[in-house]
Formats: C-alpha cells, structure tokens, sequence
C-alpha cells in the first residue's frame, strides 16, 4: 500500500511539476510572440513616418488603398553573392486586422557589404491583398523609376506598380529609392506569429 502511494504521489508531483514547466514554457513563448509583434509593429510606425517625409502625397495613398504592408529589409552583398531577409506587418484598411510576414531572397550580382531598406506595398482591393497574405507572393519582376526626384518633392511617380493592383514605394537612408527592383523575393505569412 505505501508502494502505491508513494508511485500516485510521484506520478501526481511529476505531473504537476511538468505542468508547471510546460506553463512557464508556453508563457514564455507567449511573451516572445509579443514583444516580436510589438517590434514590427513599432518598425511599421517608423517606416510610415519615413514615406511620409519623403513622400507627404502618399498618405492619402496609403489611405484610400484597401490595405498595405511595410517591410524591413535586410541585404548582404558578399563578392557575388546577394542574401536578403526581413519581414513586416501587412494591414487591412478596412477591417484593422494585421498580418505578419517575413520575407527573403538571395541572388548573383557584384558588390560588398551590407543595405537595409524599407519597402510599403499598397494594395488596390480585396483580391490582391488575400492573395499576398494567404498564398504567398513571389515577386519576379524588376521596376525602375520613370523619373529622379529633387529637394522640392515630385515624389508621386515614386510609388512603382509593380504588379496589377500592387504600388511600392522604397526607402533606404538617401530616402525614396529611384528603383523598386525586388526581383526573386518571397513573401509569405509567419505562421509563428498569426
């Protein structure tokens, strides 16, 4: 009989203590999913303040689009290899809702060291936008700016189409960026955080 309660006991105190481990671990985990949230989010708010200052006309953009995503980018350049990876935040307009999102792209071209950027997706309608968050989005196309911009604005024809019903613009420190080149970049939805 003690044999027996001494094994209940020793089931039961493992049971618990693994509870109780496991509960810490998944308040952990919870706490992390936060804080990276609340960081995309405030690099969503840094990115909006940027196109704004270098493009004040793109806030009546951004807000009659059905949605738009921002995105924080990072480029290596290693002799003749190019590795990119970065992630956002895409918002629906209508509803709200966030959705976050990583992305990463890797290519051949000349060059040695390290550029960030930001990019702002606007999106036309429903259509465009579920299709970006829920299925993904490879981008194989490469846009170049019509026109150089100048200390006194002009800074519309800075929002590139770069596929039917989707506008980027692109900012790195110099400000909006004179190409919206992303080609063979992936974006897809982090599983991890939606």
């Amino acid at each position: 009989m003690k044999k027996l309660l001494l094994t209940l006991s020793l089931v039961f105190l493992s049971i618990m203590f693994s509870g109780a481990w496991s509960g810490q671990s998944a308040k952990e985990e919870r706490q992390k999913k936060f804080q990276e949230k609340k960081k995309r989010l405030q690099e969503n708010q840094e990115t909006l303040k940027m196109l704004y200052k270098y493009a004040p006309e793109s806030r009546n953009m951004l807000l009659r689009s059905y949605a738009y995503a921002t995105f924080t980018n990072f480029n290596i350049y290693l002799f003749l290899v190019s590795a990119e990876g970065g992630h956002g935040v895409a918002h629906n307009n209508r509803t709200g809702k966030n959705t976050y999102m990583n992305m990463a792209s890797g290519g051949i071209g000349l060059g040695l060291g390290v550029k960030n950027f930001r990019g702002v997706f606007l999106f036309k309608d429903k259509r465009v936008f579920d299709n970006f968050i829920n299925k993904g989005w490879e981008a194989n196309i490469q846009a170049d700016a019509a026109a150089k911009f100048g200390n006194d604005g002009g800074a519309v024809n800075a929002a590139m189409t770069i596929a039917p019903g989707v506008r980027l613009y692109k900012i790195t420190e110099n400000g909006l960026a004179l190409d919206a080149t992303i080609q063979g970049t992936k974006y897809w939805k982090d599983e991890d955080l939606n």
